[in-house]
């Protein structure tokens, strides 16, 4: 199976892998629980890394950038579930339950949820939903599964309640910091203005003013820089870090690369040992 099946289009997801898969450059647009069956998912941001195995739970925040493996362990193929929590669900269920809204989040991004009988007989309940994923469940059923979930998120955490219910919109936060921790991430520039917290002329603008020159440009020649440098100080094969500094293909990298500094990537390799 290449792409996840969707038990519940844009909201329940089910994944099964025979092989590892690394989806290097993810923007990772709304609040999402994850159920590990089996296998290994790492996510991988600018200031962490979390490792999730089977029975675990973890719940991530929206409007980040991650790098996502997916990794089947010895006996076992990798398997897990996704619930999205898109906004517009998460004012459904805030305004069914009357749940107050309008609290900032300040706290972590990414939460391994502490396991406990609630939650686990939640993941034994949606098993099923993907055991027999070619049978047609309704939305209506499915919803109420998703619902009961974030019900008992609240109630083994209640302070989960501002990380779901926080609806407000990022506020700016420092570009030159942000940027130099995430060029990397192959996305497009409206992203990296919309986790900034800034519309995207004002990211333009600010830019400009901070960088010297266009995103576009920036995020080309950082890039390059940084693939010289693990070149030659890491004695990096290009091969092992294109995707890594966001190049879509090894023969853009080489290209781009012998255009900014006037020989392919092997030949400074060649160089530089």
């Amino acid at each position: 199976m290449i792409n996840p099946t969707e038990i519940i289009p844009g909201v329940l997801f089910y994944s099964y892998y025979a092989n590892v898969r690394k989806e290097k450059m993810a923007f990772l647009e709304h609040n999402m629980l994850v159920l590990q069956v089996s296998g290994r998912f790492t996510l991988q941001t600018a200031s962490e890394t979390i490792v999730m195995e089977k029975g675990q739970m973890l719940l991530i925040r929206k409007n980040q950038l991650g790098e996502l493996t997916k990794t089947p362990l010895e006996g076992e193929d990798y398997k897990t579930i996704v619930i999205c929590l898109k906004e517009d669900l998460l004012r459904q269920i805030a305004l069914e339950e009357q749940i107050e809204t309008g609290q900032k989040y300040m706290g972590p991004p990414n939460i391994l949820m502490p396991q406990n009988d609630f939650l686990q007989a939640f993941f034994q309940s949606v098993i099923p939903y993907i055991r027999h994923s070619d049978e047609k469940i309704t939305d209506a059923v499915g919803m109420l599964k998703v619902k009961e979930g974030v019900l008992l998120l609240l109630h083994s955490l209640p302070g989960l309640r501002a990380f779901l219910f926080d609806f407000s919109e990022p506020h700016k936060i420092d570009l030159e910091k942000f940027m130099l921790s995430n060029f990397h991430f192959n996305v497009p520039v409206e992203h990296f203005a919309r986790l900034t917290g800034r519309s995207l002329a004002s990211f333009k603008r600010d830019f400009q003013k901070t960088f010297g020159m266009a995103p576009r440009q920036w995020l080309q020649e950082k890039r390059l820089m940084e693939a010289r440098h693990l070149i030659e100080a890491k004695h990096k094969k290009p091969s092992a870090i294109y995707l890594d500094l966001g190049f879509e293909s090894l023969s853009h990298f080489s290209h781009s690369f012998k255009k900014k500094f006037g020989k392919a990537p092997t030949e400074w390799m060649a160089l530089a040992e």
